[in-house]
């Protein structure tokens, strides 16, 4: 890329063009990111289009999720759970300020909660809400919470970037339903949204009335680039300072950015798991031998290395070891070809002379690999594993669909074998378990044919209220063992964030969470 075409570049992004022997003289005291929308209206108790980076900048939890699974103090400083698990009292931090100065106190809590409650069925996705009993507020500095049944997610799902977090009572509607909207987005968070213009940019600012430390810089211009291809070559050229997040870029781009002396490129800790699923309940996937056999034939390391240029670790297991309880001693399952065609030589799948594709009684072994057509990352792991299939007998067939196709596909149960991901910290293992229950998920479509679903159910809904540390440990094994065993999932590699910045600045930490983004740490190089 000539420079004179990099110029062209930041001016059509309406960006400053910095001149790379320059901007290291002077410390910088804004950052720009690249981001494929506008953040939305920041409404922390709703969803799209409010992105959950930009949530967490400006709203904060009573409980803040570390990797890992741990769980420490943020707005809260304290809190005690009843034995029974029921009833959670949190003490507040003391000093605390909106930024638009209003204190941040017990009222202040209880009013969000009763903005979310309000809006309650849209929330019915988080098992937290649905077990709600009531809230008060018995002084300033105590929130009490009371649960219908004990819940031992409960910190967990405090911690989230949505929709438990807090806005200023001042910016609640008449009412106290947020659900039609706010007033502003004002929150207790180290940044403020100081302006957004539509399809061009986000501009925050520093909250010089933060409680904790407050971020180094001063400004964070987050820009509005849907393209892959111009994300990469804005931070090529020093127009854009980072790219932050799963697949904002893609892994020849990262490659190549990462040999850029001036960027420095990055892969966080596994924050989920890309997998395919295969469907226990459909033809001819419905047989546990066909399932293995698919296991052994796909070489998800070369697969990883040949398509994610290893910006990722190969998956062997539904969670990574990092995901809480996830740890229960589960063998890999390796890539072999001749156990592959054993396994389906014995279960009477065999090959006709001169063709290509298994045959039993009269029926052909194939089905179809669903994916979501527009996506190159998907569309080429299905080609590869069309491929490899195909080398031990097994004919795939690629459908490629509109999002909205795949995902109603996922919903009706209508595929031998579909793309899907785990959600990531803090829902891995909790909430990603508790939807195998539900039949809108393609994993309750896959699992459906398994003589075990009913105990999975059953299992899933006891080890949530679980409130013995020892017997929940012991459930959740049984449960990553039976869906291993079960050869239903089969796991491609632990998705990461990764992060492509320029070198005018320090490492920025990875969050804890796929959507946590900790501008607030990133400072200038020294």
């Amino acid at each position: 890329m000539h420079r004179r075409s990099l110029l062209i570049l930041g001016s059509a992004l309406g960006l400053p063009v910095w001149s790379r022997s320059g901007a290291a003289s002077t410390a910088p005291t804004e950052a720009r990111i690249a981001w494929p929308f506008n953040v939305g209206p920041l409404n922390p108790h709703l969803y799209s289009p409010n992105q959950m980076f930009a949530q967490s900048m400006v709203y904060e939890p009573l409980v803040h999720y570390t990797e890992g699974g741990g769980i420490v103090p943020w707005l809260a400083r304290a809190w005690e759970i009843s034995p029974d698990g029921r009833d959670y009292t949190f003490h507040l931090r003391e000093g605390v300020r909106f930024s638009d100065g209003r204190p941040f106190d017990a009222p202040a809590v209880a009013a969000n909660f009763a903005a979310v409650m309000a809006n309650r069925a849209r929330h019915a996705w988080l098992a937290l809400v649905e077990r709600i009993a009531g809230f008060d507020a018995p002084d300033a500095a105590t929130f009490r919470l009371h649960l219908r049944t004990p819940y031992y997610p409960t910190l967990a799902e405090l911690s989230l970037p949505r929709p438990m977090r807090f806005l200023s009572p001042a910016a609640i509607p008449p009412g106290g339903n947020t659900a039609q909207g706010i007033a502003a987005p004002i929150g207790t968070g180290p940044w403020k949204l100081e302006r957004s213009i539509p399809g061009e940019s986000d501009i925050f600012v520093r909250n010089e009335t933060y409680w904790g430390p407050k971020p180094v810089l001063e400004r964070l211009v987050v820009k509005v680039v849907p393209d892959a291809t111009t994300r990469a070559l804005a931070l090529q050229s020093g127009e854009i300072d980072i790219v932050y997040g799963t697949d904002l870029l893609d892994a020849e781009a990262i490659a190549r950015l990462g040999a850029d002396p001036h960027l420095l490129a990055r892969s966080s800790p596994p924050i989920g798991t890309r997998l395919l699923e295969l469907n226990s309940a459909r033809f001819p996937t419905d047989s546990l031998a066909v399932r293995q056999a698919v296991q052994h034939a796909v070489d998800t390391e070369a697969m990883v290395h040949s398509i994610l240029r290893d910006a990722e670790p190969v998956a062997h297991t539904l969670f990574a070891l990092n995901v809480p309880y996830a740890d229960v001693g589960l063998a890999p399952v390796r890539y072999d070809p001749a156990r592959a065609a054993a396994l389906l030589e014995a279960a009477g799948w065999k090959l006709p002379a001169g063709g290509g594709v298994r045959q039993r009684e009269g029926k052909s072994l194939v089905f179809d690999l669903s994916f979501v057509g527009p996506e190159a990352l998907q569309k080429a792991v299905a080609e590869t594993v069309q491929g490899m299939l195909l080398k031990v007998g097994i004919s795939v067939r690629l459908v490629g669909e509109e999002p909205a196709s795949f995902y109603a596909r996922q919903k009706s149960g209508e595929f031998g074998m579909i793309f899907g991901d785990t959600w990531g910290p803090p829902y891995d293992p909790h909430a990603f378990l508790a939807s195998m229950r539900a039949p809108s998920h393609a994993d309750y479509q896959a699992q459906r044919g398994l003589a075990e679903k009913p105990e999975i159910d059953r299992r899933i809904t006891a080890v949530v209220e679980e409130t013995n540390e020892a017997r929940r440990r012991e459930d959740y094994a049984w449960l990553l063992r039976a869906l291993h065993s079960s050869a239903v999932y089969l796991p491609i590699s632990y998705l990461t964030n990764k992060c492509v910045q320029s070198r005018r600045f320090a490492p920025m930490p990875f969050g804890a969470t796929q959507s946590e983004m900790p501008f607030e740490q990133l400072r200038p190089a020294t």
